[in-house]
């Protein structure tokens, strides 16, 4: 979780029509208030994290000793022919997009001491409960850069149990326009991998963003969304390094027939006892950094992880003593913007526990699809709205955009974009 920016989406259509704002919040507010019950997933595991300080998602929980390639920014996960009609059927893209605030023309390198990793569960169906546990994990580890900027990437895929490592290179800035693409052999199945700079693609104007909060709570001037000649994006001109990966569907599938997966994506390093603990997680943009406003409640979320929340969610788990102050900021938001008690519990039961869930029998899209929770099934394109689409529905339409988009505002210096490449890894050049 984490904020993210707003984009046009250019997937083909859904077999099923788009689902809209309104139907959205038709689910949400339908669905059943569980915000006692929310509160022990997603924070009552915080007395457990060692000391290790964390941070996260475009700057979500600063902190003063850990670098930035230790910090995620986003996740993209969607069938690759709905990014690319030309593509083979039956591929899954992912993207982990890491190092905010990549400065133009700079090489910046993955960490030599982390675990960057997508964690995968099965779903029998849209609608089933999240579990949180997965059944496939695909993880990237770094070397040192040589003297050519490149980065050896070892990439290990655990898939029910089976293990299987490949090897490949990064991408150094100087390769210009031709990125390096290793094509490797994974538990059998033939996958492609691209690690190195790309631009950003996440479009905000997270600084007006952070105003209108600040007035919605009472905290600062009532302001709203700056119009779209003025609104600003804060990734415009910057890079990030990103990790994508091209696998067959069957791969995560594994032996069963499955067509629906929960998907985040964390980062470990080396903790007490020589095991690894997380310091950062994602999946779905926008919830955390959005609704969270204290710092060391953004640096807790990172250290838990969707199956605490699921636990929580059912009753397993034992509230801690941090979770009621976490839950309370959050719910301070969304009252702020307009929500009722029902309504909050609505939100938050539809929004975790926090997964990227993607139903591949339909064309991939944020806003193309939802669950009986009123949870976003379809993945996420690189150009996907997901602020507009998130916001409209934390409102209940009362904000409707940010004004910024993908491409810009023609004659507004501060948006757009480069264009999407054609092929995989699909991400614009770096700046």
């Amino acid at each position: 979780m984490m904020l993210k920016p707003p984009s046009s989406r250019t997937e083909p259509p859904s077999s099923q029509p788009p689902a809209t704002k309104s139907s959205w919040q038709r689910f949400l507010l339908g669905a059943p208030a569980r915000m006692s019950l929310i509160a022990l997933a997603v924070f009552a595991t915080v007395g457990m994290v060692s000391g290790y300080v964390r941070s996260s998602d475009h700057d979500d929980g600063e902190v003063d000793t850990k670098g930035r390639n230790l910090n995620l920014t986003d996740l993209f996960v969607f069938r690759e022919q709905d990014q690319n009609p030309g593509a083979s059927a039956g591929n899954l893209v992912l993207i982990m997009n890491t190092n905010p605030r990549s400065l133009a023309r700079q090489q910046y390198y993955f960490s030599t001491r982390a675990r960057y990793e997508f964690k995968i569960t099965r779903a029998v169906d849209k609608d089933a409960a999240v579990t949180g546990i997965p059944n496939a994990i695909v993880r990237f580890e770094f070397g040192a850069p040589d003297a050519n900027k490149q980065q050896a990437v070892t990439i290990t895929t655990i898939v029910d149990g089976n293990t299987t490592v490949a090897t490949g290179k990064t991408t150094p800035i100087t390769s210009g326009s031709q990125p390096v693409i290793n094509n490797v052999s994974l538990g059998g199945a033939n996958a492609t991998v691209f690690a190195g700079l790309r631009e950003d693609p996440f479009f905000f104007d997270v600084e007006q963003f952070f105003r209108v909060r600040a007035g919605a709570r009472g905290i600062g001037p009532a302001v709203g969304f700056r119009p779209a000649n003025t609104a600003v994006d804060f990734t415009k001109g910057y890079n990030v390094n990103a990790i994508a990966i091209r696998i067959p569907i069957s791969l995560i599938a594994g032996s069963s027939s499955a067509k629906v997966f929960d998907v985040w994506e964390t980062i470990s390093v080396p903790g007490a006892g020589g095991k690894f603990t997380q310091v950062e997680r994602l999946a779905r943009p926008i919830i955390n950094e959005g609704l969270v406003v204290q710092n060391d409640f953004l640096n807790a979320l990172n250290a838990v992880g969707p199956d605490f929340e699921a636990a929580a969610l059912a009753g397993q788990q034992p509230a801690a003593g941090i979770a009621g102050p976490i839950v309370g900021d959050v719910t301070t938001t969304l009252k702020a913007i307009g929500n009722s008690d029902t309504r909050v519990g609505a939100l938050l039961g539809a929004f975790l526990p926090d997964v990227m869930r993607i139903d591949t029998a339909g064309a991939s899209g944020y806003a193309n699809d939802l669950n009986a929770k009123g949870s976003p099934v379809r993945g996420r394109l690189i150009k996907d709205d997901v602020f507009d689409i998130t916001i409209s529905v934390l409102t209940n339409g009362a904000i409707a955009t940010d004004n910024v988009s993908y491409e810009g505002t023609p004659g507004n210096p501060a948006q757009g974009h480069n264009p999407l490449v054609p092929s995989f890894p699909y991400l614009a050049l770096p700046n």
